[in-house]
Protein backbone atom coordinates (compact mmCIF):
# COMPACT_ATOMS: atom_id res chain seq x y z
CA UNK A 1 0.00 0.00 0.00
CA UNK A 2 1.20 3.51 -0.80
CA UNK A 3 2.46 5.72 2.00
CA UNK A 4 -0.17 7.84 3.73
CA UNK A 5 -0.73 11.34 2.46
CA UNK A 6 -2.42 14.09 4.42
CA UNK A 7 -5.62 15.56 2.99
CA UNK A 8 -7.39 18.62 4.37
CA UNK A 9 -11.12 18.69 3.69
CA UNK A 10 -12.76 22.12 3.60
CA UNK A 11 -16.46 21.41 2.87
CA UNK A 12 -17.47 25.07 3.21
CA UNK A 13 -21.03 26.11 2.40
CA UNK A 14 -24.02 25.36 0.20
CA UNK A 15 -23.46 22.32 -1.97
CA UNK A 16 -19.89 21.99 -0.63
CA UNK A 17 -20.61 19.55 2.23
CA UNK A 18 -22.76 17.43 -0.08
CA UNK A 19 -20.00 17.20 -2.69
CA UNK A 20 -17.31 16.48 -0.13
CA UNK A 21 -19.41 13.70 1.39
CA UNK A 22 -19.24 11.90 -1.97
CA UNK A 23 -15.50 12.53 -2.22
CA UNK A 24 -15.12 10.91 1.19
CA UNK A 25 -16.99 7.83 -0.08
CA UNK A 26 -14.47 7.44 -2.91
CA UNK A 27 -11.53 7.78 -0.54
CA UNK A 28 -13.02 5.30 1.93
CA UNK A 29 -13.54 2.85 -0.96
CA UNK A 30 -9.84 3.03 -1.84
CA UNK A 31 -8.83 2.77 1.80
CA UNK A 32 -10.90 -0.39 2.37
CA UNK A 33 -9.27 -2.04 -0.63
CA UNK A 34 -5.87 -0.90 0.62
CA UNK A 35 -5.13 0.67 -2.75
CA UNK A 36 -4.03 3.95 -1.23
CA UNK A 37 -4.43 5.44 2.23
CA UNK A 38 -4.95 9.03 3.38
CA UNK A 39 -4.85 10.80 6.70
CA UNK A 40 -7.85 13.12 6.53
CA UNK A 41 -8.41 16.28 8.52
CA UNK A 42 -11.32 18.68 8.23
CA UNK A 43 -11.33 22.46 8.58
CA UNK A 44 -13.56 25.51 8.36
CA UNK A 45 -13.74 28.10 5.61
CA UNK A 46 -16.28 30.62 4.33
CA UNK A 47 -19.68 30.98 5.93
CA UNK A 48 -19.25 27.85 8.04
CA UNK A 49 -16.11 29.39 9.53
CA UNK A 50 -17.89 32.69 10.17
CA UNK A 51 -20.66 30.88 12.04
CA UNK A 52 -18.29 28.89 14.25
CA UNK A 53 -15.15 31.01 14.47
CA UNK A 54 -16.26 34.51 13.54
CA UNK A 55 -13.90 34.83 10.55
CA UNK A 56 -14.01 33.42 6.99
CA UNK A 57 -10.50 31.92 7.20
CA UNK A 58 -9.33 30.90 10.69
CA UNK A 59 -5.56 30.78 11.21
CA UNK A 60 -5.76 27.09 12.10
CA UNK A 61 -7.33 26.37 8.70
CA UNK A 62 -4.51 28.10 6.83
CA UNK A 63 -1.89 26.41 9.02
CA UNK A 64 -3.47 23.00 8.41
CA UNK A 65 -3.53 23.68 4.66
CA UNK A 66 0.15 24.58 4.63
CA UNK A 67 0.95 21.30 6.40
CA UNK A 68 -1.14 19.05 4.15
CA UNK A 69 -0.19 17.25 0.95
CA UNK A 70 -3.43 18.37 -0.70
CA UNK A 71 -6.48 20.46 0.09
CA UNK A 72 -9.95 19.58 -1.19
CA UNK A 73 -12.49 22.39 -0.95
CA UNK A 74 -16.22 22.46 -1.58
CA UNK A 75 -17.73 25.93 -1.95
CA UNK A 76 -18.07 29.19 -0.05
CA UNK A 77 -20.81 31.75 0.33
CA UNK A 78 -24.58 31.97 0.17
CA UNK A 79 -27.53 34.28 0.86
CA UNK A 80 -27.16 33.83 4.62
CA UNK A 81 -23.96 35.90 4.70
CA UNK A 82 -24.53 38.42 1.87
CA UNK A 83 -25.31 41.33 4.21
CA UNK A 84 -22.15 40.97 6.30
CA UNK A 85 -19.47 43.68 6.01
CA UNK A 86 -17.36 43.27 2.87
CA UNK A 87 -14.15 42.34 4.70
CA UNK A 88 -15.72 39.42 6.58
CA UNK A 89 -17.88 37.87 3.87
CA UNK A 90 -17.24 34.18 3.03
CA UNK A 91 -15.41 35.02 -0.21
CA UNK A 92 -12.63 36.65 1.77
CA UNK A 93 -11.76 33.17 3.01
CA UNK A 94 -11.43 31.91 -0.55
CA UNK A 95 -9.16 34.78 -1.60
CA UNK A 96 -7.20 34.43 1.64
CA UNK A 97 -6.36 30.76 1.21
CA UNK A 98 -5.36 31.33 -2.42
CA UNK A 99 -2.96 34.05 -1.36
CA UNK A 100 -1.76 32.22 1.73
CA UNK A 101 -0.85 29.08 -0.23
CA UNK A 102 0.51 30.95 -3.24
CA UNK A 103 -2.01 29.28 -5.57
CA UNK A 104 -1.26 31.52 -8.52
CA UNK A 105 -2.30 29.16 -11.34
CA UNK A 106 -5.97 28.24 -11.66
CA UNK A 107 -6.55 25.57 -14.32
CA UNK A 108 -10.07 25.75 -15.76
CA UNK A 109 -10.75 23.08 -18.40
CA UNK A 110 -13.79 23.08 -20.70
CA UNK A 111 -14.24 19.70 -22.34
CA UNK A 112 -17.31 18.36 -24.13
CA UNK A 113 -17.94 14.63 -23.98
CA UNK A 114 -19.80 13.16 -26.94
CA UNK A 115 -22.55 11.77 -24.71
CA UNK A 116 -23.23 15.22 -23.25
CA UNK A 117 -23.04 17.35 -26.38
CA UNK A 118 -26.79 17.91 -26.23
CA UNK A 119 -26.49 19.58 -22.82
CA UNK A 120 -24.99 22.72 -24.35
CA UNK A 121 -27.14 25.59 -25.55
CA UNK A 122 -24.85 25.94 -28.58
CA UNK A 123 -25.13 23.99 -31.82
CA UNK A 124 -23.50 20.57 -31.82
CA UNK A 125 -21.11 21.43 -34.65
CA UNK A 126 -19.79 24.41 -32.67
CA UNK A 127 -18.89 22.56 -29.48
CA UNK A 128 -18.55 18.88 -30.40
CA UNK A 129 -15.05 17.74 -29.47
CA UNK A 130 -14.28 20.94 -27.56
CA UNK A 131 -11.19 20.73 -25.33
CA UNK A 132 -9.92 24.05 -23.93
CA UNK A 133 -7.68 24.74 -20.96
CA UNK A 134 -7.99 28.23 -19.46
CA UNK A 135 -5.10 29.21 -17.21
CA UNK A 136 -6.23 31.99 -14.90
CA UNK A 137 -3.75 33.99 -12.82
CA UNK A 138 -5.16 33.74 -9.30
CA UNK A 139 -3.21 35.75 -6.73
CA UNK A 140 -2.62 39.10 -8.43
CA UNK A 141 -4.45 41.62 -10.56
CA UNK A 142 -7.39 43.78 -9.60
CA UNK A 143 -8.67 41.36 -6.95
CA UNK A 144 -5.60 41.94 -4.80
CA UNK A 145 -4.14 45.27 -5.97
CA UNK A 146 -3.69 48.25 -3.66
CA UNK A 147 -4.96 50.89 -3.10
CA UNK A 148 -8.53 49.69 -2.87
CA UNK A 149 -11.69 50.66 -1.04
CA UNK A 150 -14.47 53.23 -0.91
CA UNK A 151 -13.87 56.72 0.44
CA UNK A 152 -15.78 59.96 0.71
CA UNK A 153 -14.48 62.96 -1.19
CA UNK A 154 -14.42 66.50 0.29
CA UNK A 155 -17.52 67.41 -1.72
CA UNK A 156 -19.44 64.52 -0.17
CA UNK A 157 -19.38 62.17 -3.18
CA UNK A 158 -18.24 58.60 -2.66
CA UNK A 159 -15.36 57.19 -4.69
CA UNK A 160 -14.61 53.51 -5.19
CA UNK A 161 -11.06 52.45 -6.06
CA UNK A 162 -9.59 49.13 -7.18
CA UNK A 163 -6.12 48.77 -8.65
CA UNK A 164 -5.04 46.50 -11.50
CA UNK A 165 -1.41 45.64 -10.88
CA UNK A 166 1.02 42.92 -11.98
CA UNK A 167 4.78 42.48 -11.71
CA UNK A 168 6.86 40.88 -14.43
CA UNK A 169 7.62 37.76 -12.31
CA UNK A 170 3.90 37.24 -11.71
CA UNK A 171 3.18 37.36 -15.44
CA UNK A 172 6.17 35.20 -16.34
CA UNK A 173 5.31 32.40 -13.93
CA UNK A 174 1.70 32.09 -15.09
CA UNK A 175 2.88 32.29 -18.68
CA UNK A 176 5.30 29.41 -18.16
CA UNK A 177 2.48 27.27 -16.72
CA UNK A 178 0.44 27.92 -19.86
CA UNK A 179 3.30 27.19 -22.24
CA UNK A 180 4.20 24.01 -20.36
CA UNK A 181 0.62 22.79 -20.59
CA UNK A 182 0.50 23.64 -24.29
CA UNK A 183 3.55 21.46 -24.90
CA UNK A 184 1.52 18.52 -23.56
CA UNK A 185 -1.50 19.41 -25.72
CA UNK A 186 -1.69 21.08 -29.14
CA UNK A 187 1.18 23.55 -28.70
CA UNK A 188 -0.89 26.72 -28.93
CA UNK A 189 -1.25 29.50 -26.36
CA UNK A 190 -3.58 32.45 -26.69
CA UNK A 191 -2.89 35.23 -24.18
CA UNK A 192 -5.93 37.37 -23.40
CA UNK A 193 -5.49 41.03 -22.43
CA UNK A 194 -6.87 44.52 -22.97
CA UNK A 195 -3.65 46.07 -24.24
CA UNK A 196 -5.48 48.67 -26.33
CA UNK A 197 -6.77 50.32 -23.13
CA UNK A 198 -4.92 49.07 -20.02
CA UNK A 199 -1.19 49.74 -19.60
CA UNK A 200 -0.85 46.86 -17.15
CA UNK A 201 -1.90 44.46 -19.86
CA UNK A 202 0.47 46.07 -22.37
CA UNK A 203 3.18 44.92 -19.97
CA UNK A 204 1.44 41.53 -19.67
CA UNK A 205 1.61 41.08 -23.45
CA UNK A 206 5.26 42.12 -23.58
CA UNK A 207 6.18 39.65 -20.82
CA UNK A 208 4.37 36.82 -22.61
CA UNK A 209 6.36 37.62 -25.75
CA UNK A 210 9.52 37.68 -23.63
CA UNK A 211 9.16 34.09 -22.40
CA UNK A 212 8.02 32.76 -25.77
CA UNK A 213 11.64 32.05 -26.67
CA UNK A 214 11.82 29.43 -23.90
CA UNK A 215 9.18 27.41 -25.74
CA UNK A 216 10.09 27.54 -29.45
CA UNK A 217 7.69 24.70 -30.29
CA UNK A 218 4.63 26.57 -28.99
CA UNK A 219 2.67 29.12 -31.01
CA UNK A 220 1.74 32.31 -29.13
CA UNK A 221 -1.13 34.59 -30.16
CA UNK A 222 -2.82 37.50 -28.41
CA UNK A 223 -6.47 38.55 -28.25
CA UNK A 224 -8.38 41.37 -26.58
CA UNK A 225 -10.74 40.13 -23.90
CA UNK A 226 -13.90 41.51 -25.50
CA UNK A 227 -13.09 39.69 -28.73
CA UNK A 228 -12.21 36.56 -26.75
CA UNK A 229 -15.68 36.56 -25.19
CA UNK A 230 -17.22 36.67 -28.66
CA UNK A 231 -14.87 34.03 -30.07
CA UNK A 232 -15.61 31.60 -27.23
CA UNK A 233 -19.22 31.55 -28.37
CA UNK A 234 -18.60 31.89 -32.11
CA UNK A 235 -15.76 29.40 -32.61
CA UNK A 236 -14.47 27.99 -29.31
CA UNK A 237 -12.49 25.15 -30.92
CA UNK A 238 -9.96 27.66 -32.25
CA UNK A 239 -8.46 27.74 -28.71
CA UNK A 240 -6.09 25.25 -27.08
CA UNK A 241 -4.55 26.86 -23.96
CA UNK A 242 -5.78 30.30 -22.93
CA UNK A 243 -3.85 32.34 -20.36
CA UNK A 244 -5.15 35.53 -18.82
CA UNK A 245 -5.45 37.80 -15.79
CA UNK A 246 -7.36 37.13 -12.61
CA UNK A 247 -10.54 39.03 -13.47
CA UNK A 248 -10.62 38.18 -17.18
CA UNK A 249 -10.04 34.52 -16.31
CA UNK A 250 -12.83 34.58 -13.76
CA UNK A 251 -15.31 35.74 -16.39
CA UNK A 252 -14.09 33.83 -19.45
CA UNK A 253 -13.74 30.49 -17.66
CA UNK A 254 -17.40 30.58 -16.59
CA UNK A 255 -18.39 31.44 -20.14
CA UNK A 256 -16.32 28.50 -21.41
CA UNK A 257 -17.84 26.21 -18.80
CA UNK A 258 -21.33 26.88 -20.09
CA UNK A 259 -20.27 25.87 -23.58
CA UNK A 260 -20.26 22.35 -22.13
CA UNK A 261 -23.73 22.79 -20.64
CA UNK A 262 -22.83 22.84 -16.95
CA UNK A 263 -20.19 24.39 -14.74
CA UNK A 264 -20.83 21.59 -12.26
CA UNK A 265 -19.95 18.85 -14.77
CA UNK A 266 -16.43 20.07 -15.43
CA UNK A 267 -14.73 18.46 -12.41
Amino acid sequence: MAANKTLLFLPGDGIGPEVMKEVRRVIDWMDKRRAVSFDIKEGLIGGAAIDKAGVPLPEETLDAAKNSDAVLMGAVGGPKWELLPFNVQPERGLLGIRKGLGLFANLRPALVFDALVGASTLKEEVISGLDIMIVRELTGGIYFGEPRGVREEPDGTRKGVNTLTYTSPEVQRIGRVAFDLAQKRNRRVCSIDKANVLETTVMWREEMEGIKGEFPDVELTHMYVDNAAMQLVRNPKQFDVVVTTNMFGDILSDCAAMLTGSLGMLP
